[in-house]
């Protein structure tokens, strides 16, 4: 259930550094409440799950499944670049994500 409790925590945190995209600097009501919401539920989940994982692993996964969901979305979103390198940096980035998670944590 923990590990359940990480991954949407991870992608709540997606669902709002996207949502800030669309504040506009908190300007616009429906985003800006859309996304602290998913601030409150992304950070309430992640404690949830610290109770039982590892921090460093906890918080890895958790910023791993931002940076890499937030990079995707940016491509599909906003037409950010898809350039080789770029995708070959996120599966560098989920590599270390599971190389932690396969390390015992004591």
């Amino acid at each position: 259930m923990d590990w359940l409790c990480l991954i949407v925590a991870g992608l709540s945190e997606c669902g709002w550094a996207i949502g800030l995209k669309y504040t506009e600097g908190f300007t616009k009501l429906v985003p800006s409440v859309f996304t602290v919401l998913s601030m409150a539920l992304s950070i309430w989940l992640l404690s949830i799950a610290m109770k039982s994982i590892p921090v460093g692993t906890a918080y890895a996964v958790w910023t791993g499944i931002g940076v890499v969901g937030v990079a995707i979305l940016g491509m599909i979103l906003f037409g950010e670049s898809r350039d080789i390198m770029r995708i070959i940096c996120l599966f560098v980035i989920i590599a270390g994500i599971v190389g932690l998670n396969l390390v015992p944590s004591s």
